[in-house]
């Protein structure tokens, strides 16, 4: 059975970006489609397990509106609901987990019930249709206009065609980009191409794109046997040492990204670091849940996501191969994170001179899923638009624009819609020629989104809204993270809006600067977006 629909604004993608490029098309008076082929929206929060990212001053500056509130939304559920002691009910800046990578580390199912209260008001208006476990499967165009995306849902209910003036990609991997025929690249640019410092020397490299990651939950019990059974390409993946690897990838050392130096780092640094212990280990950098914040008694353990180097796949590409070579390498990533979570129950070594952790008990209830593994793998890299503005090494690396005479700090944007701020973070990549490559984890200034990114070379009325911008291989490590998607995204759905108010595509509004600045006005006044950091902060180094 195919249906269709219409609206004024097809968000396809439910992840951060396609939120919040719901969102602010929304507040801005207008209709919209918002699909997802996962069951949870959420993205990198909910599906993908993944803790925010962020910068080290988010509570204050270099975010959005929106996002501030969601990240307080996320505190208040907690502090709502769940039995805190009275100092982490108190604390106004509570990070649930306790865990080092954020200050809001936190259960993926919290985020996805935020996520549906900001949606909810428009939804029950009948403004907003959300359709989840809803994927792509064909575009159609005329000319240089998108004219209707196809989804299928997954669940056998057929398909529906969707109409609309203006689409968004927010998918993960760019899906609609391909779909449509809309010139982009994928993989890493040689640098004769960018110029880019830390680009591949020789010919680019479509396939040499970024390590996944199938995050999964655990919590620790210890006395108890949890012990999965033994994966059948366990012993492959316990042998394995990459050449650029100071020992099996299975063990407790690698080495710190930024310099390369080797390092061993086990999951616990003492006995009490399941239950609220606050230790420099694996187990507390992504804790999502501490029962140091709960009345005695509430939680037996902590929960952490394991998102660590053990488990970045980086055996071969997601995108330019055929299906079946992409399916080999989704369920190969499986099969390693699950190898590794075997090797810590029966074979790591443990505290005390013990060998294994049979307590570690994956949570399936954690992630929504029945064998505990996240719904979906974690993505660093996607397809990238062929854009109006292509940002490079030089427009935001450090070593880049001192190497080239440049001034301190980022690139300054005459259409900024945004602001981020990250390192180039690069995991371990697949290579050129299957030869996998280390880590590039290079400081960059705080920056700002360029308008021109989001927008194609060619198409009218189709924006990027995520990972799938005008960036590079380089410089999308980092404008990948939660809080610029999220920016991204919100921007993408203002344009949108306002395309629609004064019947001016994107491109026609960064031609004009009246309209552009009008459109930068309704960022800023309406939807409270910062267009540029502020003097002191625009040259630190990350």
């Amino acid at each position: 059975m195919v249906r269709e629909r219409q609206t004024e604004v097809a968000v396809v993608g439910g992840g951060l970006g396609g939120i919040a490029a719901a969102l602010a098309a929304l507040r801005l008076g207008r209709r919209v489609i918002l699909s997802e082929e996962s069951p949870w929206l959420g993205g990198q929060l909910t599906t993908q397990i993944v803790p925010p990212d962020e910068h080290p001053w988010v509570e204050a500056i270099g975010r959005t509106r929106s996002y501030a509130d969601l990240r307080e939304r996320i505190r208040a559920y907690y502090q709502r609901g769940y039995p805190l002691i009275p100092d982490a009910r108190a604390d106004v800046r509570l990070n649930p987990g306790q865990g080092a990578v954020s200050a809001l580390c936190h259960e993926p199912r919290v985020a996805l019930a935020v996520i549906e209260e900001m949606l909810a008001p428009f939804a029950s208006g009948g403004q907003l249709v959300v359709l989840t476990d809803h994927a792509p499967i064909s575009v159609d165009a005329d000319g240089d206009r998108v004219t209707a995306v196809t989804l299928r849902d997954k669940r056998g209910g057929g398909e529906i065609i969707v109409t609309a003036p203006y689409f968004i990609d927010a998918t993960e991997l760019g899906d609609l980009i391909e779909l449509g025929g809309v010139e982009h690249v994928i993989g890493a640019e040689s640098r004769e191409d960018t110029g880019e410092l830390h680009a591949v020397e020789g010919v680019a490299a479509p396939l040499d794109q970024q390590a996944i990651s199938w995050c999964f939950a655990l919590d620790y019990r210890p006395g108890e046997d949890h012990t999965i059974d033994r994966p059948a390409a366990y012993d492959t993946w316990c042998e394995y040492q990459p050449d650029f690897w100071p020992a099996p990838l299975f063990s407790w050392t690698d080495v710190v990204p930024m310099t390369l130096e080797e390092r061993t780092e086990p999951i616990f640094a003492a006995p009490d670091s399941p239950r609220g212990g606050v230790h420099q280990d694996r187990w507390n950098y992504r804790r999502i849940l501490s029962v140091a914040h709960y009345q005695p008694g509430t939680f037996a353990s902590d929960i952490t996501v394991v998102n660590w180097p053990q488990i970045d796949y980086w055996g071969g590409p997601l995108l330019g191969v055929p299906a079946a070579d992409r399916d080999r390498h989704l369920a190969q990533s499986r099969e390693q994170a699950l190898s590794f979570l075997y090797w810590m129950q029966t074979a790591a070594p443990a505290l005390g001179g013990a060998t294994g952790y049979p307590g570690l008990r994956l949570r399936p209830d954690v992630t929504g899923t029945s064998d505990g593994l996240a719904m979906r793998p974690y993505i660093r890299e996607s397809r990238r638009i062929l854009a109006e503005t292509r940002v490079v090494e030089a427009h935001v690396g450090v070593k880049a624009r001192t190497l080239a005479g440049l001034p301190d700090g980022a690139e300054r944007y005459h259409d900024s819609v945004g602001l981020g701020s990250y390192r180039i973070d690069l995991h371990p990549s697949t290579g050129a020629d299957g030869k996998p490559r280390t880590y590039v984890d290079v400081s960059s200034y705080p920056f700002e989104i360029p308008f021109g990114a989001l927008i194609p070379q060619r198409v009218d009325n189709l924006l990027a809204g995520g990972k799938n911008i005008g960036t590079t291989h380089i410089t999308n490590g980092c404008y990948r993270l939660h809080p610029v998607e999220w920016n991204i995204g919100e921007a993408a759905g203002a344009a949108a809006a306002f395309a629609l108010d004064h019947g001016v595509d994107p491109r026609g509004i960064r031609a004009d600067l009246g309209l552009l600045h009008d459109y930068q006005l309704v960022l800023t006044a309406k939807l409270g977006v910062g267009l540029h950091w502020p003097v002191w902060a625009r040259t630190i180094r990350n």
